[in-house]
């Protein structure tokens, strides 16, 4: 019964809104074009209220379109009314609509990729791992997650010297003397490589998500020309503070949100975001792997490439490609070692 009444409410809400655009008043959209209009501009919006807005987030007129009211109520203490009336404006003056394959597809001609540093994982992966996506890889300990994020650092820095590389680190496994290792393999300066990467300890899941609500701070306050954001791990916090079935929903809630932060910068920035993820065995499985992701559906969905990594033959590891919009399954080996991945 709440489900629905929360679902009548939904549907009033947004009728409401429709009703406001069409009685809001416009004069500020007509006398600025669209896409020209700052949060300022806005009716009830001063210099106070578009400080609490930027504090948590909403930096920019789409934020604002997209942002459900009891939200904007939270950050700024407007009322209900004004809520809906500040949201109709920022949305009739945003071009929403649809664009063309052929638009979309002029535009992830910008989409760049970095190598792994294996020649046979990154034809895996068509050509390396790409930006304006969420590259996931899992495995169980010792399967060479966090040596793939030490070496995609160092081959990012190496592709692009101005590029800054950012890697919030939840278990406490980033090594500047793999760094360096690494920096050195591919004739980089592994001073100059440490000082562009910019190391972040998440204590807890909280902590956590804040680090990646912060990159786009380190993007537009500080200049940082951010190309590569690393998360590793990315349930592990999560995993330990939420125990039972009576925390999965809200566990899931958050890791959804937090995947969609890191999204969105992804996308917003093309950036690369690559993050590591555990595993669990099934009980369930009596034949074949029986080694599954943590995280469920929720991660799944939000990760645009989804590989396996295993422990394969004379320390080599198998990489494989088990989930990508445009890419077939396939899988390739490769060792680590001290200069890098390198082919078979």
């Amino acid at each position: 019964m709440m489900v629905k009444k929360e679902k009548v409410e939904l549907e009033n809400f947004e009728e409401q809104i429709v009703e406001e655009m069409d009685e809001v008043d416009k004069e500020v959209v007509v006398v600025k074009s669209k896409g020209e209009l700052k949060i300022t501009d806005l009716p009830g919006v001063g210099a106070a209220t578009a400080e609490k807005l930027e504090i948590v987030g909403y930096t920019d007129l789409m934020s604002i379109a997209v942002a459900s009211p009891r939200e904007l109520i939270e950050a700024t203490g407007m009322t209900e009314p004004a809520v809906k009336k500040l949201i109709a404006v920022a949305r009739n003056s945003l071009d929403m609509g649809f664009e063309s394959g052929e638009e979309l597809l002029r535009r992830r001609a910008k989409v760049f990729k970095v190598t792994t540093g294996c020649k046979a994982f990154d034809a895996m992966l068509g050509g390396g791992i790409e930006s304006g996506s969420i590259t996931e890889t899992y495995a169980q300990y010792g399967g060479g997650k966090t040596q793939l994020a030490h070496a995609l650092c160092v081959n990012m820095l190496k592709q692009d010297e101005t590029a800054i590389a950012v890697y919030i680190d939840t278990e406490g496994t980033f090594r500047p003397e793999r760094i360096e290792q690494f920096a050195k393999g591919v004739g980089l300066d592994a001073s100059d490589a440490l000082r562009r990467i910019k190391v972040a300890r998440a204590f807890n899941a909280d902590h956590q998500m804040l680090l990646a609500e912060k990159v786009e701070d380190l993007i537009k306050k500080q200049n940082c020309n951010v190309k590569l954001v690393i998360v590793d791990s990315l349930t592990s916090h999560f995993r330990a503070e939420f125990i039972g079935r009576g925390a999965l929903a809200e566990r899931q809630q958050k890791i959804n949100k937090h995947m969609h932060v890191l999204l969105k910068v992804a996308n917003v920035f093309n950036l690369i975001v690559y993050v590591t993820n555990q595993v669990m065995s099934r009980p369930d499985q009596f034949f074949g792997d029986p080694t599954e992701a943590i995280g469920g559906n929720i991660v799944g969905h939000n990760s645009t490439f989804r590989v396996y990594l295993r422990r394969g033959k004379k320390n080599s590891r198998v990489a494989k490609l088990v989930d990508s919009p445009n890419l077939p399954d396939s899988e390739c080996g490769f060792y680590i070692t001290e200069e890098g991945l390198k082919d078979l």
